[in-house]
């Protein structure tokens, strides 16, 4: 989906909910576990939350914590009571050396520890980020920090892939990263003209079923019929890569007249089937301009 930029200072709520199936009509549990008020994180926007093999649930905040006076985001952990612990606040080094505004979900490593990426920041001279891991008892250690020649801003989850290294996107890349912090830049979108094999790859990675690993570009693509000022560069693709960096493109949206099968995609499950499934924020035929979006699918037998 098109993404407004700006700052959105809204605090926000962690929450859980739990249904009991009794009788019509059914009864519903909420609870308020924590709220967040800028001093211990604010903005829990983009990055769901994950369950650790302990039983905890781990996150992060965009903005809030300790460090730099707007605070520069934050790893939390809350136990499924509600008893919310700060891990980490960014920017507590020196020019925010170890990062600025984790916005993306962590992952827990085969080996326990959470990795994740910071989308700014880090000791590069462009403050294009970071990735790092972080341990559950709050010790952080810095693995890449993007210099612009190797990508910027980090975005989407890590995926750590059955090779146990980890697979992300940044605006214009696609990496590979070891837990040990062995960084390899495996693919660089808008490689072909006018970025007909795509560009922002920000959604999360999925591995398939052989080996391969498939995502979507927010924009680029050699759909024809792309023509809406909220993706001037082309409307997204659906793209297949295999670990050593061989990208082949699967799909460009707006493929059909007034981009009826979509624009913009979303991240990509794979079903039983085989196939993969995954939704656009904008197109379809409802709702001109722009329309209301799609939910589609998409053959794995390429």
């Amino acid at each position: 989906m098109a993404r407004v930029n700006g700052w959105r200072w809204v605090w926000g709520v962690i929450l859980l909910s739990a249904a009991t199936a009794t009788t019509s009509p059914a009864q519903v549990t909420f609870t308020t576990l924590a709220n967040f008020d800028g001093s211990n994180g604010a903005l829990p926007v983009n990055a769901s939350l994950i369950q650790g093999t302990d039983g905890n649930f781990y996150g992060t905040t965009e903005l809030g914590g300790a460090s730099c006076g707007r605070g520069c985001g934050e790893v939390f952990k809350i136990t499924p009571n509600g008893r919310l612990t700060r891990l980490y606040s960014f920017c507590r080094l020196a020019q925010c050396a170890d990062g600025d505004q984790p916005e993306a979900s962590l992952v827990q490593g085969i080996d326990g520890r959470f990795y994740g990426e910071a989308l700014s920041g880090g000791s590069g001279p462009d403050g294009c980020g970071t990735l790092f891991a972080i341990t559950a008892r709050g010790q952080l250690t810095t693995l890449h920090t993007f210099v612009g020649a190797d990508g910027c801003g980090p975005q989407g989850a890590l995926l750590q892939a059955a090779n146990g290294n980890f697979y992300g996107g940044t605006y214009d890349s696609i990496f590979e990263i070891t837990p040990a912090g062995q960084f390899t830049s495996i693919y660089t979108f808008c490689s072909i003209a006018n970025c007909a094999d795509g560009s922002r790859p920000s959604a999360p990675l999925v591995q398939g079923s052989d080996g391969s690993l498939y995502g979507t570009t927010e924009v680029g693509g050699a759909g024809r019929n792309c023509s809406s000022s909220l993706f001037p560069n082309g409307c997204g693709t659906i793209f297949k890569i295999t670990p050593a960096g061989k990208l082949t493109t699967l799909y460009s949206f707006c493929s059909l007249s007034n981009c009826a099968d979509g624009m913009g995609p979303e991240a990509l499950i794979q079903a039983t089937d085989g196939n993969f499934y995954g939704t656009t924020g904008n197109g379809g035929t409802n709702c001109a301009p722009y329309g209301c979006g799609t939910v589609f699918e998409v053959s794995s037998t390429i």
